[in-house]
């Protein structure tokens, strides 16, 4: 069952690694297909017995049903909670969810046992149809989602039945599986759904950037790159990578990919000959044209682009690059960019009060994220801090003091922010919140404003993760919106 398609199911013993979004999906799928389903779960909590018991009883219902229309004996699906180590007896395939790390214990048993592992995108995979429609497939540290979202826009644009699936929140399995027929789809791909997926073989893929994240995850920077590498395995037109990102282009030098897929690199500069970049305030194509070396094609303006800030340009430039290696017209991209509108908390523009703008970016999670919403902006006061994970903060504050007006700080993680400005921008004023109460976003805000000038923008990308103070970043991101609103109807 490791390299071969299975085309029985039948029968066949399949043990689903966790609940959740994933692998509830994975476990009816499985179920449906005729498999022995048996799903272990680390947590044996209230929401796990809720979601168990949930399961359970849908198996049983789904089984009385197929014997009442004669489809004969099915078994329902077994939920073993707190018990995520032991390999079931008889397992022939474990399917993970992304969440559970390549180190635990019920992988290496089933290593020793040679059960193959595959995640919840491997599954979906192999269970395409045969007019399945080709992936266009994304990844990277930062990024993605929105560069997904606007491939999907443009591929729109362009006339052709689409989705934007994966990560991105969209189960790639109740996609394939479904009655809905595309085109092509526009996947968003996780570090950690690569790692699971070794037979994905895209049309064509990106790797946007690259820089630390999920290393407690991936247990080293090299493993977190070289899962992300493996969405370039087999490509078949192109291979997309970040010309400003060395490690993508390597990325894509070492992949197997089929014979002649080309690499197709992005930039915010001049183009060269197969690649997309932007001259004049234009972005333009030197790479799915006919010479490549004398022409070149336009795509867009700048100001298609929504936010026009120069991540985003890159977006924008990586998301062409696919819809041009589909073969998707150059007025699609266009209309493509011009039609998308940014998810919320994405460099945001809430509002502006006394000449000032506030830009909520709260899904700036890392240091990456933050460094690439800070060069949007020439004058900031910043508003940062939250749970580090590990990160350092002196290359962020290093590269972006010159920009910085003021900076508020709050959260558990804030005097690792205080004491890289205190080393690097010493003479930018810091203003260092203690409080995590429900008004700190509110102070916050009140304080930037108290920095900031005319002209000057009060941004919000915390290169930190939210869970601290938050239950999430958009939570953040709502309340940071909130007190801007709070704060106008002040000054009104």
């Amino acid at each position: 069952m490791g390299s071969q398609e299975v085309t029985n199911w039948q029968g066949k013993n399949v043990t689903v690694a966790g609940l959740g979004v994933s692998g509830i999906p994975a476990a009816r799928v499985l179920h449906g297909l005729g498999a022995v389903v048996t799903v272990v779960n680390d947590g044996d909590d209230e929401r796990a017995r809720a979601q168990a018991a949930d399961l359970e009883a849908w198996a049983g219902a789904a089984r009385s049903s197929s014997e009442r229309a004669g489809g004969g004996r099915r078994v329902g699906i077994t939920v073993r909670l707190g018990d995520g180590a032991t390999l079931p007896e008889g397992t022939e395939l474990i399917v993970t969810t992304p969440g559970w790390k390549p180190d635990k214990p019920l992988f290496a048993a089933a290593a020793e046992a040679g059960v193959p592992v595959w995640g919840d995108v491997e599954l979906a995979w192999r269970l395409r149809g045969p007019e399945a429609a080709p992936w266009l497939a994304v990844t990277g540290t930062n990024g993605k989602t929105t560069t997904v979202r606007m491939l999907a826009s443009i591929l729109e644009a362009a006339g052709l039945r689409t989705a934007a699936v994966g990560n991105i929140g969209v189960s790639l399995l109740d996609t394939v599986l479904g009655e809905e027929r595309y085109d092509v789809l526009a996947v968003e791909l996780s570090s950690y759904q690569l790692h699971w997926a070794p037979s994905l073989r895209a049309h064509s893929a990106a790797v946007l950037n690259l820089a630390p994240d999920h290393l407690d995850w991936h247990g080293s920077m090299e493993a977190y790159v070289a899962d992300k590498g493996r969405i370039y395995e087999g490509n078949q037109v192109a291979c997309v990578y970040n010309v400003a990102d060395k490690a993508t282009e390597d990325l894509v030098r070492q992949a197997d990919v089929e014979e002649g897929c080309r690499a197709v690199g992005f930039t915010l500069g001049t183009p060269g000959p197969s690649q997309l970049g932007v001259v004049e305030g234009i972005l333009v194509d030197r790479a799915f044209v006919e010479d490549r070396h004398k022409q070149a094609q336009e795509l867009a303006e700048i100001a298609d682009v929504n936010p026009p800030a120069p991540h985003n340009i890159a977006n924008a430039l990586a998301a062409a690059a696919l819809a041009r290696a589909f073969g998707v017209p150059a007025a699609a991209v266009r209309d493509g960019l011009r039609a998308f509108r940014p998810d919320a908390h994405r460099i945001e523009h809430v509002a502006d009060v006394a000449g000032v703008a506030y830009i909520d970016d709260s899904k700036a999670t890392n240091t990456h994220a933050a460094e690439a919403s800070l060069a949007a902006y020439e004058s900031i006061v910043w508003i940062a801090g939250g749970l580090a994970k590990g990160a350092t903060f002196d290359e962020l504050v290093t590269k972006s003091a010159k920009r910085l007006r003021g900076v508020v700080l709050l959260g558990a993680d804030r005097a690792l922010i205080r004491e890289a400005l205190a080393r690097h921008a010493p003479e930018v004023p810091v203003v260092d919140l203690e409080r995590t109460d429900t008004g700190a976003m509110l102070a916050a805000v009140q304080e930037a404003a108290r920095l900031a000038r005319s002209g000057d923008t009060v941004l919000m990308a915390p290169a930190c993760a939210s869970m601290d103070m938050f239950v999430n970043y958009n939570q953040r991101g709502d309340m940071f919106a909130e007190a801007v609103r709070e704060l106008g109807a002040a000054s009104a």
